[in-house]
């Protein structure tokens, strides 16, 4: 499937932006509650950081370090109560940005290299739960309004982070391979 640039982390290589590269790792959070919403072909999510560092280095001494890194940050609430846009993306805009943009912000001060979107976009992208994105110009806007209307009645949704998922693209999906606890249980 075609993913904008913006979402090519969400689904493995496209034509546009980047192509996911295999061993290429996320950091993750879950929203199952989202997964009915989503038109993607991908599980309700919000991105941490992408990429993090690739597999071939997450060794146990990091696995250490980012546990402890992740557990110092308190569990949080988020709420997805309204939609946002990009070209070609339909969005639910998380709420509060802070916990999710702290997370990222001490993941890139300890690995540098790791630079969320590849740079693409500057500092990155604010928190998003990606809902659509096979829309191009010519279509979105009449798409894009009807399924914000279908979709509008079932906000808002709460979900409550606990944990961080490591995920790993291996050349044709992403796979969950570890989950890291947010605070100090």
């Amino acid at each position: 499937m075609e993913r904008s640039s913006s979402e090519q982390h969400e689904g493995g290589a496209g034509t546009a932006g980047w192509p996911d590269l295999p061993g290429d790792t996320a950091l993750t959070i879950n929203v199952p509650q989202g997964d009915a919403l989503v038109r993607a072909g991908f599980p309700a999510h919000v991105t941490v950081l992408y990429p993090f560092v690739h597999e071939s280095r997450i060794d146990a001494d990091l696995r250490r370090e980012l546990a402890a890194l992740l557990c110092s940050h308190d569990p949080f609430t988020l709420t997805f109560a309204g939609f946002g846009r990009w070209p070609g993306v339909l969005y639910l805009d998380p709420w509060p940005h802070d916990p999710v943009k702290a997370l990222t912000k001490d993941l890139t001060r300890r690995w540098p290299e790791a630079v969320p979107y590849r740079g693409i976009f500057g500092a990155g992208l604010d928190p998003h739960l990606t809902l659509a994105n096979s829309e191009g110009p010519a279509t979105q806007d009449a798409a894009y309004g009807a399924l914000q209307t279908e979709l509008a009645p079932l906000l808002p949704l709460t979900c409550q982070v606990r944990d961080v998922h490591l995920i790993v693209w291996d050349g044709e999906r992403w796979q969950d391979r570890e989950a890291y606890r947010l605070g100090s249980n």
